[in-house]
């Protein structure tokens, strides 16, 4: 494992050469050709990795072979042409291949932006603290999300092309859960994918003194209190220096998970921000990861000490 402060990767610029790669479930054919579309569109030059259309021959669940998705993302990540990674989609199956990934290679290679939600936290994780890299919780290239809201695009874009126009996250939604000020370096993603993470060999040993983002799609709210109360029977909470909740779609009435999270992170004694505007949401920030970071839940701002790629 890695230690000290994640390394920023470098920032976009046009004429760039990306890869598309699919680490999980399988793709809408059209939603992709799309979503390089719009990468065209900014002047960069997308390819598909070689099996992001694929599906697996007897899961269907899976985007290719376990083998197969581990090769596009190695080749992708370790070609000095490509300079960022982007995710097709989320859905399952990023764990079942991070493992087979040549993480000493991958520590090699340059590093660059590596975008994607959801199931993708796995190797959000897997990069900080395996290849010491800072990544981008973002939205998946073949996403409708992505296909159809211009404010997700465009913040995504501005990200990765002009980071330092983004530096302070003030979505109009955000409020306090528990009010306060904390720093630390941003971390987290998708809840379930956290929890599932917990008792790996090379898992995150815990939060302490990070800002920890978490948010989910599909899970009522006992089944969010379950992975709550794993991360926090575990000890992985333990001296975390502040959180921020994203979006908790097709989960039910928020009000009722709203109950679950005031009574599983209320009693934690650090600032808590609620609806701040990322995730699986039908507009969805991109949110650094590894990057150190003030959280002010009561004005609802988050605000980088640095820009996510340099």
């Amino acid at each position: 494992m890695t230690s000290g402060e994640p390394v920023r990767p470098p920032r976009l610029r046009p004429g760039d050469r990306v890869a598309v790669v699919a680490p999980s479930g399988p793709l809408v054919p059209e939603r992709l050709d799309r979503g390089l579309d719009v990468l065209r569109g900014w002047d960069l030059d997308p390819v598909a990795a070689p099996h992001a259309r694929d599906t697996h021959a007897t899961l269907g669940y899976l985007a290719a072979s376990d083998e197969e998705r581990a090769r596009d993302l190695q080749e992708a990540w370790c070609d000095p042409s490509v300079k960022a990674v982007f995710a097709a989609r989320g859905g399952y199956g990023a764990q079942r291949m991070v493992d087979l990934l040549d993480w000493d290679a991958l520590r090699a290679a340059a590093p660059k932006p590596l975008v994607g939600f959801s199931d993708v936290t796995v190797l959000h994780e897997a990069f900080a603290v395996r290849a010491g890299v800072s990544t981008l919780h973002g939205p998946a290239v073949a996403g409708e999300v992505f296909l159809k809201d211009d404010a997700t695009r465009e913040h995504l874009r501005r990200t990765l092309f002009a980071p330092e126009t983004v530096r302070t996250l003030a979505p109009p939604s955000a409020r306090p859960l528990v009010p306060g000020r904390a720093r630390g370096v941003t971390l987290g993603g998708c809840l379930a994918m956290l929890a599932t993470e917990l008792g790996t060999p090379q898992a995150r040993h815990g939060a302490a003194g990070g800002l920890l983002l978490l948010e989910d799609v599909g899970e009522s709210p006992y089944r969010i209190d379950r992975a709550l109360t794993q991360l926090l029977r575990t000890g992985w909470l333990d001296g975390v220096a502040g959180i921020v909740l994203g979006s908790w779609a097709r989960c039910g009435p928020y009000e009722r998970v709203r109950e679950v999270l005031v009574d599983r992170l209320g009693g934690l004694g650090v600032p808590v921000a609620e609806e701040f505007g990322f995730g699986h949401g039908d507009s969805a920030l991109t949110m650094p990861l590894g990057v150190p970071a003030e959280l002010d839940a009561t004005a609802g701002t988050l605000t980088f000490e640095a820009p996510a790629t340099r």
